[in-house]
């Protein structure tokens, strides 16, 4: 792998371990709603795609399909005020993170983050957890007018850094990070941690797979 010019990295399922929190904002809202709650290890499978459409599937109960739209428009504000409230009260850096960004930092890698969360959850989420200032550029789910997996925010970061997209890398966990690197020109480098709806990540054929952020320093010159 060259060096890279630009290092944009994921928050949910790559950063941080986003689910508990998620996972007790769904179980609240459920209970609001009348309807029994359903855990942490079955909303794990749910995550990864934004919180519109994590509410979709509690739902309905499943990854795929649609809920009837008024109990949606009813239920996202709700939710929306919980995980307002319960953003990053349980939710961590997953184990190497610090020591990953401290060595890309080091090593002098310019840092951007892009997530399909929203600005509203996504800042005050990367400050608690003592990561904002690591990140010259924090591309939300709402910052553009397309999140991942479409190319835009990896394009408008490239652009921000002056930067060829084929001389970017992109940190991800999912099909989404890959889809949106690939359609981009970016190398994309993805975590066996993550959030991929309890799928293998290798099968999406990133261009590597790591275990911790800080086994990067293996791939990079």
């Amino acid at each position: 792998m060259n060096r890279p010019q630009m290092i944009l990295i994921d928050v949910d399922g790559t950063l941080v371990d986003s689910v508990p929190d998620l996972a007790f904002c769904v179980d609240a809202m459920m209970e609001r709603l009348g309807r029994p709650p359903y855990g942490e290890t079955l909303v794990r499978n749910w995550v990864g795609n934004g919180v519109e459409r994590l509410v979709r599937r509690a739902l309905i109960g499943q990854l795929d399909g649609e809920p009837d739209e008024a109990d949606y428009e009813h239920a996202l504000p709700i939710f929306t005020e919980l995980y307002r409230e319960n953003t990053s009260k349980r939710s961590r850096l997953y184990p190497g993170i610090r020591e990953g960004l401290d060595y890309l930092q080091d090593a002098g890698y310019p840092l951007g983050c892009v997530t399909n969360k929203a600005a509203q959850f996504t800042e005050p989420l990367l400050r608690d957890l003592g990561v904002r200032d690591d990140f010259d550029i924090v591309i939300s789910g709402d910052t553009l007018p397309r999140k991942k997996p479409d190319p835009l925010p990896l394009l408008h970061a490239a652009e921000h850094f002056r930067v060829r997209p084929d001389t970017a890398l992109m940190v991800g966990d999912s099909v989404s990070d890959v889809k949106a690197a690939r359609a981009a020109g970016f190398t994309i480098v993805c975590m066996t941690y993550g959030y991929n709806h309890g799928n293998d990540i290798r099968t999406a054929n990133p261009d590597a797979v790591l275990d911790s952020l800080i086994e990067i320093k293996d791939l990079l010159p």
